[in-house]
């Protein structure tokens, strides 16, 4: 839980990653305390690589952005709007750090709890929920999601199997009329839920 809350008392230590998706390449800047400071996960890039993107358009929200993969890289490729939010002040920074690095256009860091400061309404919402912040906050993330689509909106989502899956996709069901596993690799299911 720490991690998603709070890093402030973690030795800041800064460095440059660079990663090739999608046919471009792509420079960050990560830190002690944000998800996958080493380098893009197997997890994220499997969710970059699936996701249909001529599905992806209008607005989109990066749902607890780190230092701001998804909505860096979809700004990037498909030219679109995009707000990237998170409750971590060093992933928020490094965030906007990296949009810069990258010369996005159209890119909005908002720092906030989930959805708590989020008003607008999404094309697109991209996340890969933060399960060191317990079940609750992963639910919060991915049933309210719903909340903040509009019409004919997508969820795209990954988590691993042993993080509960299974269970999530049953959850979901409930919540979202469409709801389908795009993929499944090593253990890590990318989900798209339409309303």
């Amino acid at each position: 839980m720490g991690q998603y809350f709070s890093n402030e008392d973690l030795p800041s230590k800064v460095k440059k990653i660079e990663c090739f998706v999608l046919g471009k390449k792509f420079s960050f800047f990560t830190d002690n305390g944000v998800f996958s400071k080493d380098g893009l996960d197997f997890g994220s890039r499997l969710l970059l690589e699936t996701i249909p993107l001529e599905e992806v358009g209008g607005k989109i929200l990066d749902m607890g952005c780190g230092y701001g993969v998804f909505g860096i890289i979809l700004n990037k490729i498909l030219n679109v709007n995009v707000d990237m939010v998170d409750v971590n002040r060093r992933a928020l920074h490094l965030a906007e750090r990296n949009k810069n690095e990258n010369g996005c256009s159209n890119v909005h860091v908002i720092e906030s709890f989930t959805y708590e400061k989020i008003n607008s309404k999404y094309s697109t919402i991209v996340t890969n929920p933060p399960i060191r912040a317990g079940k609750n906050v992963v639910y919060d993330i991915v049933m309210n999601a719903c909340d903040y689509l509009e019409e004919n909106g997508k969820l795209f989502l990954v988590i691993r199997k042993e993080q509960g899956a299974k269970s999530l996709l049953i959850d979901l069901k409930k919540v979202y009329s469409n709801v389908e596993i795009l993929n499944k690799r090593k253990g890590f299911y990318i989900i798209k839920c339409s309303l």
